[in-house]
């Protein structure tokens, strides 16, 4: 099997480097790390952070960048979200979704910001008219129109789920056919049957697979702080002292392989992200029967 090269552009970080506390050469290095297992350009995701933190992050990411053509901009998950649908955020960090408390720490190199709709306060219209991609997530639902996202976060996780008596945000992804929908298919975020109603529904060129990994994928560390909480690492799961669950110790070449074992691998997951971003594709990954990784070309 052929296909292109992979684009992550959901992970807070791996191999014990978080993105919300590395430095330029971490982050570089990790870069190398990642493109040794076929992940050819990334999107650096910061999780719920004080302003001044995050702006410090945006800023060595951007540094980072300079030297690391794989570095495709900043995917800002994070600040304006649903109180309600936190997850593993700081609920303490949050501000109102105005366009205003977006300046605080607005930058050209921030590429996606993940928001909750049914929220906003004018910020959805400002980032559009930058040109940022909006998708919904740790949210209730969203408007049509002006205020609809371009995708939605981490299908199904972290946002009011399927009911047949009310509308919801996971309902409203499922069925409209303009809207990406990002899904951590990693065998723990979501069920295999939720895979194939999301996979059935949605149209094929509207599905892109995300890893959300954690700085914890791929290293020898048992618990870590993320988020301004301590993880812990059970070997198949990364959740809170209280049970939530974090974000995956996956990447996305395990995530691959997982679906590739259980014959529900599609290539259009993986160009997709291609389409997204308006990034031409180049380059090859050749894969094996177990779709591991046996050579990248660009």
């Amino acid at each position: 099997m052929k296909t292109l090269p992979l684009i992550e552009q959901h992970f807070h970080g791996a191999f014990g480097v978080d993105f919300n506390k590395a430095g330029v050469e971490e982050i570089v290095g990790l870069a190398h790390k990642l493109r040794d297992m076929g992940i050819a350009g990334f999107f650096p995701t910061l999780v719920t952070d004080t302003v001044e933190n995050t702006k410090r992050q945006i800023s060595v990411i951007k540094q980072a960048s300079k030297v690391c053509e794989g570095i495709l901009g900043i995917h800002l998950e994070g600040i304006f979200l649903n109180p309600e649908k936190r997850g593993i955020h700081n609920i303490e960090h949050f501000l109102p979704l105005t366009a205003d408390n977006y300046k605080k720490l607005e930058d050209d190199f921030i590429k996606i910001v993940t928001l909750a709709p049914e929220l906003d306060e004018g910020l959805i219209s400002y980032l559009k008219g930058k040109g940022i991609k909006v998708q919904a997530g740790h949210c209730t639902g969203w408007s049509e129109g002006d205020k609809k996202p371009d995708g939605a976060t981490h299908m199904y996780n972290a946002m009011s789920g399927i009911s047949h008596k009310q509308p919801s945000a996971t309902l409203a992804a499922l069925i409209d056919d303009n809207v990406y929908t990002e899904v951590i298919a990693d065998g723990v975020h979501v069920s295999d049957d939720a895979l194939r109603l999301l996979f059935k529904t949605k149209p094929e060129d509207k599905i892109i697979l995300i890893s959300d990994a954690l700085p914890i994928a791929h290293s020898n560390l048992k618990e870590t702080i993320f988020a301004d909480y301590k993880i812990f690492y059970d070997g198949q799961s990364a959740r809170s002292a209280d049970g939530t669950l974090a974000g995956s110790v996956s990447l996305l070449p395990d995530i691959v392989k997982i679906l590739g074992k259980k014959g529900m691998f599609n290539p259009k997951y993986i160009e997709n992200t291609y389409r997204y971003h308006g990034i031409e594709p180049k380059g090859e990954l050749v894969w094996d029967d177990e779709y591991n990784i046996q050579d990248m070309r660009l």
